[in-house]
């Protein structure tokens, strides 16, 4: 299966959130294959990362790791100016960018347990980092077939919400949704070979879930490689015609 719809050459690819969890599966899993010419694994620890220097032992030079906080603007633009100053254009761009209860960041039971520390965190990481990357990015997704896909999460459909709670990390994920869905209305006039997704992963067994997991039911807790691998085949099966859509795990549509 091709990497993205209609790309015929060898893709350049960049992971943000690459150290760990899903992104350095997905990460592994990338270098794997051989339509994958160069990845640029991004995150704040991505030279410190164990993980990641196990794959660059392993495939040399295809993989560049760079630490970047994708909080931070100037950190973006040096990511795109320095970093990036020899590459014309990025084919595929996920955002693996998420937080729940780190950071400052709490998954509220009740309204008595939101404050405004924790909505910024929340928002800080999975709402404005992704966007504000696929902006600084911009300029290499402009031409060819491109995809730009961010790790949302089902918790942030509103018209599948009905138990409540995680009110920071619900909405957070739901502006993340609308941010994606909009970008995807203005990539098409500038490329319109352009794709923009929203992926729910499912539930994987990462530092994210990890003190939530007693409550998933029996064969729904995921290994980080095979949400990687999920991720990819969702990327694969969608191409221009389904830009701005937001996607399950399991190639199923999830209402806004």
């Amino acid at each position: 299966m091709r990497l993205i719809p209609e790309l015929n050459s060898g893709a350049h690819v960049l992971i943000c959130g690459a150290s760990r969890g899903i992104g350095l599966a997905l990460c592994a899993a990338l270098l794997a294959r051989d339509d994958v010419t160069q990845l640029w694994a991004v995150s704040r620890e991505a030279t410190t990362s164990a993980g990641l220097a196990k794959l660059a032992e392993q495939y040399g030079d295809r993989l560049k790791r760079v630490d970047c906080d994708a909080r931070d603007e100037p950190s973006l633009e040096a990511l795109v100016s320095e970093t990036l100053a020899g590459c014309d254009h990025l084919h595929l761009v996920i955002s693996a960018l998420g937080i729940l209860h780190q950071d400052g960041a709490k998954a509220e039971k009740g309204l008595a347990q939101l404050t405004m520390a924790g909505l910024q965190a929340s928002f800080a990481t999975n709402t404005f980092a992704p966007i504000l990357l696929l902006k600084h990015l911009l300029p290499l997704l402009r031409r060819q077939p491109s995809t730009f896909a961010a790790l949302s999460a089902r918790v942030g459909s509103i018209g599948d919400n009905r138990l409540g709670g995680w009110y920071s990390y619900r909405a957070s994920k739901a502006a993340l949704n609308q941010l994606l869905h909009t970008a995807s209305i203005e990539l098409k006039r500038l490329n319109p070979a352009s794709t923009v997704l929203a992926i729910h992963p499912g539930t994987t067994d990462t530092d994210l879930s990890r003190p939530f997991q007693t409550n998933v039911p029996e064969g729904q807790l995921f290994e980080a490689g095979f949400s990687a691998d999920r991720i990819l085949e969702v990327v694969g099966a969608h191409g221009p015609a389904d830009s701005g859509t937001f996607w399950a795990w399991d190639d199923k549509p999830i209402v806004w």
